[in-house]
């Protein structure tokens, strides 16, 4: 009888990997006798599978020659990915366009050929994200992948619980994006009926490039609060730089409960001297009642590039197994989330060895360890926020290979058995 599943993204890069471990003492790879290397008939692999297997066995070799600093060898090779991979091809296909992508630029970078393309795909400034959130494609996209969604969602429900009490509410938004999990927290605190809210301010970080962008987000949230009946007031904090961060900047009267939420930006300021120092010491100032935190949660941690190479490989193959699954593969919105994870994939992977060490992605017990050392405790994520990310869960077709559990006192949201988000609270003792 045929095999009705074929593997997934992750478990055809894990087959890759194990192979080329057998493949590593050939001095040669050729790609016509790839097959003879890994037990196709152990898998039932399909035709397709078997490409894809060989494909990304190409890719790893490419991986490995440019660790080794064979540059010629290792162009070759990802000349053949180049060929063979497409941004709109299956999952394994589009995976390895990324890759090939960021290990080329890899290249240029080390060999001193770094092209106008490779200098302008620098990290993005994280005040600046706002202006990639509010494309209607990327909200779309957002709104049909669970792990996504359910972040965020746990996210809210934990600053909610911090508010149980209060009259009027500042909620501090370090990147408003496109403003979707704003809703949520209105909603909920327009229908409290035991201690009603009297007022609510949302208060966003923006740039020069992002004012308009963000001024237009919130716009549509005054609206809604017209409607929903919330004394609502919008506030637009400009500021060049996160690292410039000032109490000052929020205009807090002392009636007002602060509750800050920060949304997968503080990764990308771990290259920034001294920033989770003046980020802490703009918090005690501020003393929140919480500061909710949805970060990824990165597999790709290790500073030796290989390492790194295969971890991220592994993540992201699972990352793409995800939409895949929740999103249409003709879907001309699911090219705009892909080409957003492809500019990630091009920032850590693509990054000089040096460049690595200063703006590594982090996991939950590394935050966990920045946050204590400076004086912060981890709150729990409530019950009620789980209970509400399960609900929420239900609500997808793919509910059943959503991850959700907790670690310690956070929640981790991924997809299958790899790990994508940590939704964790924290506040000063």
């Amino acid at each position: 009888m045929a095999r009705i599943n074929r593997l997934s993204t992750h478990e055809i890069m894990e087959v890759s990997r194990d192979t080329f471990n057998k493949l590593s003492s050939q001095q040669h790879i050729d790609i016509s006798a790839v097959g003879k290397f890994f037990d196709s008939a152990r898998f039932d692999l399909s035709d397709e599978e078997i490409k894809d297997v060989q494909l990304a066995l190409v890719l790893i070799a490419s991986a490995h020659k440019l660790s080794e600093k064979l540059f010629d060898d290792a162009k070759r090779l990802l000349n053949l990915c180049d060929f063979l991979s497409s941004y709109n091809g299956n999952p394994v296909q589009r995976v390895v366009h990324y890759f090939t992508k960021a290990l080329q630029e890899k290249i240029a970078r080390e060999t001193g050929r770094e092209c106008r393309e490779s200098r302008e795909s620098k990290p993005l400034c994280p005040l600046d994200l706002v202006t990639k959130g509010v494309d209607p494609a990327f909200i779309s996209c957002c709104l049909r992948v669970p792990c996504i969604r359910i972040s965020q969602f746990a996210a809210i429900q934990a600053v909610l619980d911090s508010l149980a009490s209060a009259r009027k509410v500042h909620f501090v938004d370090l990147t408003i994006r496109s403003g979707i999990h704003c809703p949520v927290l209105m909603q909920a605190l327009a229908n409290r009926h035991e201690k009603p809210v009297e007022f609510l301010k949302i208060t966003a970080f923006a740039t020069p490039q992002t004012k308009q962008k963000t001024e237009e987000i919130g716009k549509c949230l005054t609206c809604l609060a017209e409607t929903l009946n919330l004394p609502f007031l919008f506030c637009v904090a400009m500021i060049p730089d996160i690292k410039d961060l000032e109490k000052e900047m929020l205009n807090i009267t002392d009636d007002e409960v602060v509750a800050v939420f920060s949304l997968n930006v503080l990764r990308h300021t771990t290259s920034v001297p001294d920033f989770l120092k003046s980020f802490s010491r703009f918090l005690r100032n501020l003393n929140p009642c919480v500061l909710a935190v949805v970060e990824s949660e990165e597999l790709g941690n290790s500073l030796v590039f290989i390492d790194h190479f295969h971890e991220s490989l592994i993540s992201y193959g699972s990352f793409y197994d995800c939409i895949q699954a929740c999103i249409d593969q003709g879907d001309p919105n699911r090219a705009v989330l892909e080409v957003m994870v492809g500019h990630q994939i091009r920032c850590t992977v693509a990054a000089k060895d040096e460049e690595r060490i200063y703006s590594r992605q982090m996991n939950i017990e590394e935050w966990r360890d920045y946050f204590s050392g400076f004086g912060m405790v981890e709150t729990e994520v409530s019950m009620s926020s789980f209970d509400q990310a399960t609900l929420l869960q239900k609500n997808f077709a793919s509910e059943k290979s959503c991850l959700l559990v907790r670690n310690g006192k956070c929640l981790v949201i991924g997809w299958k058995g790899t790990p994508f988000f940590s939704v964790s609270a924290w506040k000063f003792q």
